[in-house]
């Protein structure tokens, strides 16, 4: 995992990434890291409920 911290616009943001060969990964602010953080347990439930096991 790669987390990057930069900011876009003069607001500060944060990216993470599976790899540094990620090109596109996913980047937020403090008002969706906060959304996140208030919502962990249904994102959570929703990964417990729907995630399927990869093959290999």
């Amino acid at each position: 995992m790669v987390v990057e911290f930069g900011e876009f616009k003069g607001n500060k943001v944060m990216s993470l990434k599976r790899s540094e060969e990620d090109r596109y990964g996913i980047s937020f602010g403090i008002a969706k890291a906060k959304l996140i953080i208030e919502n962990i347990d249904a994102i959570k439930q929703f990964i417990a409920e729907n995630d399927k096991p990869s093959e290999e």
